[in-house]
């Protein structure tokens, strides 16, 4: 038998026979860890029990590594389900995925999992961990597959095979007496997960229909070490006290009613500050960037999403329809169709592009009640939409341009860990959830991949997250105390244009269609301020705080004089409350604290008598007595600079 030459990343290339398994390998290779749990075949990752049929480059992987941890908590799941099967044998099985730290399995159970449940679970874990059972993987037919999960009675998986396309390679995975369907890879056996924690438990909708039957769903997570999951728990404990629906609250910035409907937030006072607030940041960058703004509504005749390819691609996530005088109205999703009619309205030169348009306007998508979460998903959503309409040759530098402005919002809030994702059309899907043209889809893919190094932009690609209409970049961005957001998106448009019949005269007189790139650089106001919530703490910088100085008097002697101050605050334009009730000023900045109002100006008989104030700063305390006009030009100045600094 013919020997295959592998190469192990960081050892070099070696031969071996024609089906040797990256475990045996591993095994018999020195200088590789031994805590390896997964490696990557090609670049793609693979069981390490897989065997090996050519030459191939592998690289072993650990569980603190990205994919490693992936893969660990993947079958942390796993582990999950069977521990449940063997507890409660009538119990039938959903899915089980992997999130940013986490894992979940739905489960069909006949009463709730208490939190004495949770530990019993967690206690057969353990047990099956110690017995080290090896984790194997056997592809099946479809019918062998249907065959084996209505033999057992697991009714969903059953449903999950009918629903997969036929081309789908059907693997399943056996750990003693457990067999689920997976694609995998997982560890190699259950001996390699040690370090697991079960967090929480909850009702959740076989696939997030509520029409479907409640489920229940485990939450987990699942480390290479005790002390990294001490880690992740205490900052688990602090993710609690910045939950923005807590803060939100607590500072009244926003709330839902159910007369009004779930998923449809009203901004109170304070909220509506900050949406103003970044709604002139992102005007005064777009007027930098050379957009012009445009108004359009919010109800559409369905041909409109028709001649876009939205009610094709995107039905599930719209309204339904509404008869206005004999012909279907949809609530808009999104702004799209309404720009390509504005950039249609008139006749464009070469000279006219780049063309820039941008909106502030409201969608609405029809998220399932089971999806809903606070602002993170809503049904009413504020964008700050643009489309760039531009030739082949502009492309590059539009595209650039849109992910420096990215890196400028990144700087003003303190964003210091983010992520640039490439997602990429599947071949499978073409002429189903992929506009059917490869060779337009390869081009348009490496200028974007070519654009982005270019920029000396780190990403990463993920095959299936295209768009319907071209390649995308989605922005995930991590808070200040590491809890994962995904936030914004930057789109490539090849196919909507055309079908639109947007065209512009070249310099040689001839028609052509401009490419478009879709970019909203901070998502929708609402995801975004939970996130600026969350990554704060609820302490805002100044200049985005909803109350910005709070002016406490240390008795009615001083009112009138505090009054003056707070006036003189507000006619340039710094956002002041006066708080003359009669209480101590100790209480008085007790609420202040209470309410993260960033800046505290004490006034009594002798900072009147010296024309001064006393400031103590959230972040700072005392700061000692200031002159009224030294102090409104620093406040002056800090919030003209959006600082992120509490000087």
């Amino acid at each position: 038998m013919k020997n295959i030459s592998i190469n192990v990343v960081g050892i070099g290339a070696e031969s071996y026979p024609n089906g040797t398994t990256p475990l045996e390998i591993l095994s018999s290779t020195k200088g590789i860890a031994k805590d390896t749990i997964i490696c990557k075949v090609d670049d793609i990752l693979t069981d390490l029990s897989t065997s090996l049929t050519g030459d191939a480059t592998v690289q072993f992987l650990d569980g603190k590594s990205k994919d490693g941890h992936s893969v660990l908590l993947h079958s942390t799941a796993h582990l999950m389900a069977q521990a449940v099967k063997r507890l409660y044998p009538k119990t039938k099985v959903t899915i089980g995925p992997y999130l940013e730290n986490r894992f979940y399995y739905d489960f069909d159970v006949e009463t709730p999992f208490t939190e004495q449940d949770l530990l019993k679970i967690e206690k057969e874990m353990l047990k099956i961990s110690q017995e080290n059972l090896e984790i194997v993987h056997e592809v099946k037919s479809r019918k062998e597959a249907l065959k084996f999960f209505k033999k057992i009675g697991e009714d969903y998986k059953v449903e999950i095979i009918n629903d997969l396309d036929k081309s789908e390679v059907l693997k399943v995975y056996a750990q003693g007496d457990f067999t689920d369907l997976c694609r995998g890879p997982h560890v190699p056996s259950t001996g390699t997960i040690q370090h697991f924690k079960l967090l929480s438990s909850s009702a959740a909708y076989w696939r997030g229909d509520e029409n479907n039957q409640t489920l229940q769903r485990v939450y987990g997570t699942s480390f290479t070490s005790a002390k990294e999951i001490k880690k992740y728990l205490l900052m688990l404990e602090e993710q609690k006290k910045r939950d923005h629906r807590k803060i939100g609250k607590e500072l009244d910035l926003y709330f839902h009613d159910e007369e009004v409907g779930p998923g449809l937030p009203l901004w109170t006072p304070n909220g509506a500050v900050i949406i103003d607030e970044l709604e002139a940041l992102a005007k005064e960058k777009e007027d930098l960037g050379g957009y012009k703004r445009v108004r359009t509504p919010h109800l559409t005749k369905g041909a409109l999403y028709e001649k876009s390819g939205h009610l094709e691609h995107y039905r599930s996530s719209m309204y339904p329809a509404m008869d206005v005088d004999g012909t279907d109205y949809y609530m808009k999703p999104m702004n799209c169709p309404h720009h390509h009619k504005i950039y249609a309205n008139t006749p464009k030169s070469y000279r006219d592009l780049p063309y820039r348009l941008s909106e502030y306007g409201t969608c609405y998508r029809y998220e399932k009640s089971g999806e809903l979460f606070g602002l993170m998903r809503v049904r009413s959503m504020q964008m700050n939409d643009a489309h760039i309409y531009c030739t082949e040759d502009q492309f590059k530098e539009e595209f650039i341009a849109v992910c420096n402005l990215y890196m400028d919002y990144f700087k003003i809030f303190g964003i210091e860990k983010y992520e640039m994702r490439l997602g990429l059309h599947d071949s499978k899907g073409l002429g189903k959830k992929y506009i059917n043209n490869p060779k337009l889809w390869k081009k348009t893919e490496d200028d974007v991949r070519n654009a982005l190094k270019d920029a000396g932009l780190k990403f990463t690609e993920s095959v299936g997250d295209a768009a319907f209409y071209g390649p995308k970049i989605d922005v995930q961005v991590w808070s200040a105390i590491g809890k994962e957001f995904s936030l914004a998106t930057n789109q490539v448009d090849f196919a909507v244009p055309e079908r639109f019949n947007l065209t512009y005269k070249d310099v040689d007189g001839k028609s052509k269609t401009p490419l478009c790139i879709h970019r909203a650089p901070l998502g929708t106001h609402e995801r975004f301020i939970g996130f600026l919530i969350e990554h704060f703490g609820g302490n805002f910088p100044l200049w985005l705080a909803p109350i910005q100085v709070a002016v406490l008097p240390v008795s009615e002697k001083v009112n009138d004089y505090a009054k003056n101050i707070t006036n003189k605050l507000i006619d340039h334009d710094i956002r002041a409350m006066l708080d003359d009730r009669s209480d101590k000023v100790g209480a008085k900045i007790r609420k202040a604290e209470i309410n993260r109002i960033n800046v505290m100006l004490i006034v009594g008989p002798k900072e009147q008598e010296n024309n001064t104030v006393s400031v103590r700063r959230k972040f700072s305390g005392d700061l000692g007595t200031v002159d009224q006009d030294i102090l409104l030009s620093t406040l002056v100045n800090e919030i003209k600079d959006r600082s992120l600094t509490h000087s």
